[in-house]
């Protein structure tokens, strides 16, 4: 295997890791929640405050893409 291509493996595989790791979290979180009788306005602000540091990710990751993209990182 070339070393070009372990740099790739590497993002790839920490991008799917990140993703589990979100993946488990929630799970977690659903979990907790059931098992606490939480309030659904309660459930609703948790599950966006997940969301939303999902979506900094996603987006950091879409900002990484476009920068090396156009020769900036």
């Amino acid at each position: 295997m070339l070393y070009e291509h372990m740099d790739l493996l590497e993002s790839i595989g920490l991008d799917l890791l990140f993703a589990a790791i979100f993946f488990f979290i929630g799970m977690a979180i659903k979990d907790v929640l059931k098992q606490g009788n939480v309030p659904p306005f309660g459930r609703k602000i948790v599950w966006l405050v997940l969301f939303l540091g999902c979506a900094g990710f996603i987006t950091k990751g879409l900002i990484q893409i476009s920068w090396e993209g156009a020769g900036i990182g």
